[in-house]
């Protein structure tokens, strides 16, 4: 008779790492040199991956492989359980040759319910992986699962073909896509009081966040921190060091006319500190906190310093203890916005996220007529943004810091570029500092938004 196994407790809880298996299909009537090049083609693709795809703290994905070709349901079988003991969640099928696609890759798909699934191959008449691929990509769909295709080049000959860079970056693209969708599953981030706007955009949609992307909110009221604050629930040790490493590299700029302002500035500052131990304590990978109304504008109460400085800390590739992977925060509570910076944070491997408003338009009429009067003198009048207009993305939200400055430059160029500024008395009468700076025009990026 058997007995139950107890779980013994882990104090520290270690987000699992999404593993990516990379498998093939194969015909058992292909020749013996066919088989080995397909086998070679699993080999190169899991390379590939390994060396490109990692979590925003730079944590390599797990990415395994398995030499068996998958020509029917006995090697299915046999892959299925090679990828369940390895933990598996994500699966890339590299076919080459031809292959019956119910006794193959629908075989070993069944026995992973519910994960991504990606089919790249060549686009080759002589080694029809191709055709296989459309073939198992209909059939899949007939039973109403997705799965994503890449239909792409490599060499028709050779043991070792030549995969194309376009193939590669398509396939890597949707690797990041479905690290993303896997690692976040299960995962929460943490609001701090209710969306202050009462938009839209801002509303946290509990049960379709729950549905669709697995995550959970978990709400917090400001009460919490407000006391925490009060009881200096901290490090006041830390709370030194982090004022002394703000004064060294900003002083300058700091706007502050007299002892109150300078407490404020240490609260918001501790605020940074009590939050951060807050989402630390809950696992969370994300978060937002309601600055107007209740918090820092709502004279009917006791209005409190902005969390600016505190959200930009978050979000940056860097605080008083040196270079850390951002987490997420969201102004104003805005859950939508918090959603939409945290899956471009990972998608992009780890990049800062950037909050900001959309302003206006800034039409072509109203660039030129601007430069009249400012008497601007322009060295190439064709440039694209003169033509068609620009949009004013002024933020009303805390930036990452990393955005004042360029990918790779030091903590300390990037903070001479910020300034921090009194809060508007009239929109916060909790006062504290603001933050300013203008993003570098060489910037490139990708703006998007989620909505629900």
């Amino acid at each position: 008779m058997s007995n139950a196994k107890e779980l013994h407790l882990k104090r520290k809880v270690n987000h699992d790492i999404p593993t990516i298996g990379v498998c093939a299909t194969c015909d058992p009537r292909i020749d013996k040199k066919s088989r080995q090049r397909a086998i070679n083609i699993i080999k190169i693709i899991a390379d590939l991956i390994s060396k490109k795809v990692v979590l925003p703290d730079k944590t390599p994905v797990n990415v395994v492989y398995s030499t068996v070709l998958v020509d029917g349901e006995k090697q299915a079988d046999i892959v299925a359980k090679q990828f369940k003991d390895t933990g598996v969640n994500i699966i890339v099928c590299a076919p080459d040759t031809w292959a019956f696609p119910q006794l193959s890759l629908l075989s070993l798909i069944q026995q992973f319910p519910d994960i991504p699934i990606n089919l790249t191959c060549g686009n080759s008449g002589q080694k029809p992986g191709v055709v296989f691929t459309h073939a198992a990509s209909g059939a899949i769909s007939q039973y109403g699962r997705l799965v994503h295709i890449n239909v792409g080049n490599w060499s028709d000959t050779g043991m070792y073909p030549k995969i194309s860079s376009k193939t590669i970056d398509y396939l890597i693209d949707w690797c990041y896509a479905a690290v993303t969708s896997q690692f976040l599953k299960g995962k929460r981030v943490v609001i701090f009081g209710h969306d202050s706007m009462g938009m839209e955009t801002a509303l946290a949609h509990i049960i379709p966040t729950r549905n669709i992307f697995g995550i959970e909110i978990t709400r917090l009221d400001m009460k919490l921190l407000a006391d925490m604050l009060q009881k200096e629930s901290y490090n006041k040790k830390e709370l030194a060091e982090l004022r002394s490493w703000l004064d060294k590299l900003c002083s300058k700029r700091i706007q502050l006319r007299n002892e109150d302002d300078n407490q404020r500035l240490n609260k918001s500052l501790a605020m940074y500190l009590i939050v951060r131990d807050i989402m630390k304590d809950l696992n969370a990978v994300g978060g937002g906190f309601m600055s107007q109304l209740e918090w820092g504008s709502d004279i009917r109460g006791i209005p409190l310093p902005v969390a600016d400085i505190m959200e930009s800390l978050f979000n940056s590739t860097f605080d008083h203890n040196g270079h850390k992977t951002p987490l997420p925060y969201a102004t104003e509570a805005d859950v939508q916005g918090l959603l939409t910076m945290l899956f471009f944070m990972y998608l992009t491997g780890g990049n800062p996220p950037l909050f900001m408003d959309f302003r206006k338009i800034w039409e072509p009429f109203e660039i030129k007529k601007l430069i009249k009067k400012f008497n601007i003198k322009l060295d190439n009048e064709s440039v694209l943004w003169l033509q068609k207009g620009f949009v004013d993305g002024n933020n009303s939200g805390s930036a990452s810091f990393d955005w004042a400055g360029k990918p790779g430059w030091s903590i300390e160029k990037i903070m001479l570029r910020i300034s921090f500024p009194l809060a508007d008395q009239h929109y916060f009468p909790g006062l504290g500092n603001s933050e300013s700076f203008l993003g570098r025009a060489e910037i490139e990026g990708i703006a998007g938004s989620l909505a629900y």
